[in-house]
């Protein structure tokens, strides 16, 4: 289930409220982030609906695109061999990816 490792800014010099990348593993959210890119997740940024997020579920950080629906919020993968995930409260979002950075300037997209 998991597609991104356990997130840790300790020791890293970075602050909980700065931007930071990672790279993507797996497929769940391909076609449109191949397994290998690279994302930018800003943590301090309010989520909405339709945003690609980290969300933490079952202490563990994965990336999927939220959708809110009927009040209730739920994460997606873009992939349809993977379930839709029912996370019980936005406190549960740890970022939105605002970018997909590339070796090409074709391959880099802006997210928000």
């Amino acid at each position: 289930m998991s597609d991104v490792p356990k997130i840790s800014l300790e020791g890293s010099g970075c602050e909980a409220s700065e931007p930071f990348a990672l790279r993507v593993l797996g497929d769940s959210m391909s076609p449109e982030f191949p397994d290998g890119s690279i994302i930018v997740i800003d943590p301090a940024n309010e989520a909405e609906d339709g945003n690609y997020v980290i969300a933490e579920v079952d202490g563990e950080f994965i990336f999927r695109q939220l959708c809110i629906e009927e009040g209730k919020y739920l994460i997606k993968a873009l992939n349809p061999g993977y379930p839709t995930l029912d996370i019980t409260d936005k406190p549960s979002i740890k970022g939105i990816v605002t970018q997909r950075a590339g070796t090409r300037r074709k391959h880099r997209k802006h997210y928000f």
